[in-house]
C-alpha cells in the first residue's frame, strides 16, 4: 500500500476530547498553509462520538483506521493501533516533520510510540499533567508518563505542568507554556452558538423554572462501587431539592450504560439522554447551575465559562480550578457528594456567572502558540500566562507560578471565590 498526503506535519486522535483540542492547532496551520500544511489521522478509538466533532470543526481525516471494537481492551486497542499506524508511516510521503498527540489516551500513547520508534520527532499537547498517582486516572496517568519519556517537544498547558515536566528532567528548551487548546476550541464555539443548539432536554428544565444540574462520568478507576454511589447521589440530590433537575448524557460504555439504567431508572427528576455533540454540551453547560463530572477536559470548560464544578475523583490533574474555589474535588462518597451539591446550590450569596472569560487554563491562543514553535517563529508569541478577571471589577488576579516553582498564589487585590 503506498499512500501520499500533502502534510508536513501529521496530528492523530483517537477520542472527541483530541479532536477539539487537536483543532485549533490545525486551523493555526491552516492560517499558515503557505509555509507548512497538517494533515489528520484518527483511529476510530470512539467511534460513535469522534465523527460529530470531525464534522463541527470541518476535518476531513487523511485516514481513518476504523479500530474501535464491541467490548475491546485498552491493550487490544493498543497492539492493533501501533500495528496500524507503522504500516502507515512507513508509506507516508512526504515524511512528516512531526508527528503531533494529545493528551493521554490509548491513541495518543501508541501514536507516540509509533513515531518514536520510526524516528520521527514527537510533539504533546497538553503535556505535563501529573496527580502522581498511577491509577488515577487509569490508565491516563501512565500515559502520559509514556508520552513524556517519547516526546520531543512538551506543549504545557498551565505552568504548573511545565513545572512537572522540567521536575522529571526534561530540558527547559523543549517546554513551552501554551495554555489549553480546549480554550481555543471553546472560545470558537462560542462565537457561533445558537440558541438552537441548547438541548431540548435542558430547554424543558430551564422553561419550568427548574435549576439545572449537567453530569458527567466514564471514567474507569469509577466503574463499580464508586460510579453506584456517584449515582446514588444523584438520585439523593433531586429528592433532596425539589427545584433541581439533572441531565446525564451516558457515556456509550457498557458499565455507565448498565449501572445507569439500575440505579436511575424511574427517577424523573433525572433526564439519561444519549450523548450530546459537543455544540449541545457547551450550550447546556453554558446555562447550567452546576456540574458534576470526572471528565478533565469538563473542568477546564467549566472554569473557563464561570460554572461551578463537583470532580468526583479523590485527585485531579488540573488542580488550578480547585485552588482559586471554581471546582471542588468531592471524591465519589454518597453522602459527601450530596452535601457539596447542596452547599452550592444553596448558597444565595455566590457571584453569578463571570461577564468575561476566566483566563485559568488558557487565553485562545494555544493553538497559535504550538504552531510558531513547530515552525521556528524568531519572534513566537509570549507564553501563556494564566489570569483569573473577577465579575464586575476591572482588576485582575493573576494566579502564577511562584520563584521556587512549587506551586501558585494570588497576587494583586482579593476577591470574593464563592
Amino acid at each position: 500500500m503506498t499512500t501520499s498526503y500533502p502534510a508536513q506535519f501529521l496530528a492523530v486522535a483517537g477520542t472527541r476530547p483530541e479532536v477539539i483540542k487537536l483543532a485549533p492547532v490545525l486551523m493555526a496551520f491552516a492560517e499558515r498553509s503557505a509555509e507548512a500544511k497538517a494533515a489528520l489521522g484518527v483511529t476510530g478509538q470512539h467511534r460513535n462520538l469522534i465523527d460529530a466533532a470531525l464534522n463541527l470543526f470541518g476535518l476531513t481525516p487523511a485516514f481513518d483506521l476504523n479500530l474501535m471494537r464491541p467490548g475491546q481492551s485498552p491493550a487490544e486497542f493498543m497492539g492493533r493501533a501501533l500495528v496500524d499506524l507503522t504500516t502507515i508511516l512507513q508509506h507516508h510521503q512526504p515524511r512528516p516533520a512531526a508527528l503531533i498527540v494529545q493528551g493521554d489516551t490509548t491513541t495518543a500513547t501508541a501514536a507516540a510510540w509509533t513515531g518514536f520508534l520510526s524516528r520521527l520527532p514527537v510533539a504533546h499537547v497538553e503535556a505535563g499533567l501529573r496527580t502522581r498517582d498511577r491509577r488515577q486516572p487509569f490508565p491516563e496517568e501512565i500515559n502520559r508518563r509514556t508520552i513524556g519519556l517519547l516526546a520531543d517537544w512538551h506543549f504545557a498547558p498551565t505552568p504548573r505542568a511545565r513545572d512537572h515536566l522540567l521536575a522529571e528532567g526534561v530540558a527547559s528548551e523543549r517546554v513551552l507554556v501554551v495554555g489549553n487548546t480546549v480554550v481555543d476550541a471553546l472560545r470558537w464555539l462560542q462565537q457561533r452558538l445558537t440558541e438552537a443548539d441548547l438541548p431540548a432536554s435542558a430547554r424543558r428544565v430551564l422553561d419550568a423554572g427548574y435549576r439545572l444540574v449537567l453530569v458527567t462520568a466514564h471514567r474507569r478507576e469509577a466503574f463499580g462501587t464508586p460510579l453506584r454511589n456517584v449515582l446514588l447521589a444523584l438520585r439523593d440530590l433531586v429528592m433532596s431539592f425539589e427545584n433541581v433537575r439533572i441531565l446525564f448524557p451516558v457515556h456509550p460504555n457498557p458499565a455507565v450504560q448498565e449501572a445507569t439504567r439500575e440505579h436511575l431508572a424511574g427517577v424523573e427528576q433525572i433526564q439519561c439522554v444519549e450523548p450530546l455533540n459537543y455544540r449541545q454540551f457547551i450550550a447546556a453547560m453554558s446555562r447550567a447551575d452546576l456540574i458534576v463530572t470526572d471528565s478533565g477536559g469538563v473542568q477546564e470548560e467549566a472554569s473557563s465559562l464561570g460554572v461551578p464544578t463537583l470532580v468526583t475523583r479523590d485527585q485531579t490533574e488540573r488542580p488550578e480550578g480547585v485552588e482559586v474555589g471554581l471546582v471542588r474535588l468531592v471524591g465519589t462518597e454518597r453522602r459527601r457528594i450530596v452535601a457539596e451539591a447542596a452547599a452550592l446550590l444553596g448558597d444565595s450569596t455566590r457571584q453569578t456567572r463571570p461577564d468575561r472569560p476566566l483566563n485559568l487554563y488558557g487565553d485562545g491562543q494555544a493553538g497559535r502558540r504550538i504552531v510558531a514553535a513547530l515552525l521556528g517563529d524568531a519572534n513566537p508569541p509570549p507564553p501563556f500566562v494564566p489570569s483569573i478577571i473577577p465579575t464586575n471589577s476591572s482588576d485582575e488576579c493573576r494566579y502564577e507560578s511562584t520563584q521556587d516553582r512549587c506551586g501558585f498564589q494570588w497576587s494583586g487585590p482579593r476577591h470574593s471565590r464563592h
